[in-house]
């Protein structure tokens, strides 16, 4: 019987990474440091972060994964046309399903049969549908904190013959539904159940805040120490926030067009400048300009996830402001504002945000 490799993670953002780490944490002593972790490089730029993941002694290996889109294979685009029906739509699915990950698999940097467990944080990306295809068992783990509270993408992505489909997913393999109404996801980690409207004999709760409220200094200071490239720097960043009490954080998110998203956030900024001390906390994926265009506002560094700041004792804001992004994991604000889809309603077409649950 060959000897299995342990424990892998595919991540896609810095938070799954963060995660990765608070739950390689939490392994018994003679398991730390046996996991594996890949990068897909299709949603974000990791810079060097590599070199420091593996100085952490956490993860035996890091890999890159040149994962890809769909679009990347233009032969795949026949496939995705409305025949107008279910029935009619279903056989260029399956074959679309097949094809595609026959297409990626040349992009997979590793055999995933070879691990015990296969930890993926967003199988809504293609790498769900590939390791289907593969017939490899794994876990989903929930794409960021409370992600599934606004909407089952399942089900929102397949509004007709949810049945039928995930029937031909779940049971057959033929097709693939993500975020565990797939065959071969074997169950689904989520922060809060109770504000979860589905029911899934699939959910595990894991609370994020048992994760983090167990952490040692030993394992906070190898998280800054991973995150922060330049610790110095960010040690002068975060002095910039002492003997304030009246300093804002407001959290950029990739929203909308670059010119409206442009607009959303500098309104923000100026509304919350007549209240004290504005900083920015750009998103990994958020590629607008904000260097040039908000060079009068302090920003700190996108490669950071924001609950990093929860470890400096000295940083601290009177209010972090938030679009949609889940602020229940930040310790380092007195208030915490949600501004939701009402906000998001004036500046684009509020069917856009119709699905999602508040």
């Amino acid at each position: 019987m060959t000897h299995k490799k342990g424990r892998i993670y595919v991540c896609h953002t810095f938070y799954h990474l963060y995660i990765s780490f608070l739950k390689e944490f939490k392994q018994p002593a003679e398991e730390k440091g046996n996991a594996t972790m890949v990068l897909s490089l299709m949603s974000n730029d990791f810079g060097d972060i590599k070199g420091r993941i593996l100085e952490s002694g956490y993860f035996k290996e890091v890999l890159e994964f040149d994962e890809k889109r769909e679009t990347f294979f233009p032969e795949l685009a026949k496939y995705k046309v409305n025949r107008g029906n279910i029935i009619a739509n279903t056989i260029p699915r399956i074959q679309f399903t097949k094809k595609f990950a026959k297409l990626q698999e040349k992009y997979v940097p590793v055999n995933f049969k070879d691990y015990d467990d296969v930890y993926v944080f967003c199988d809504t990306d293609p790498i769900g549908l590939y390791l289907n295809q593969k017939k490899v068992r794994y876990h989903v783990v929930e794409d960021g904190l409370n992600y599934l509270s606004r909407s089952i993408p399942a089900k929102r992505d397949n509004p007709k013959g949810f049945g039928f489909k995930k029937f031909m997913s779940m049971g057959l393999n033929l097709i693939f539904l993500q975020e565990g109404y797939s065959k071969y996801a074997v169950d689904v980690e989520v922060n809060d159940l109770s504000i979860i409207d589905d029911t899934f004999y699939k959910y595990k709760e894991v609370p994020r805040l048992e994760l983090e409220s167990s952490l040692t200094e030993e394992e906070k200071d190898a998280l800054v120490k991973v995150f922060v490239k330049d610790i110095n720097r960010m040690l002068s960043e975060i002095s910039n926030t002492e003997g304030s009490s009246d300093n804002i954080l407001i959290l950029t998110e990739p929203l909308c067009t670059l010119d409206v998203r442009e607009k959303l956030f500098r309104d923000l900024v100026n509304e919350y400048k007549a209240e004290g001390n504005v900083f920015l906390k750009i998103h990994p994926r958020d590629d607008l300009d904000y260097e040039n265009l908000f060079s009068d506002v302090f920003q700190f560094d996108k490669k950071v996830p924001m609950e990093i700041l929860n470890f400096f004792s000295k940083v601290h804001f009177k209010k972090v402001v938030s679009v949609f992004t889940e602020l229940g994991s930040i310790t380092f604000a007195d208030e915490k504002i949600h501004l939701g889809k009402k906000f998001m309603d004036k500046y684009e077409d509020p069917s856009i945000h119709a699905y999602i649950k508040e």
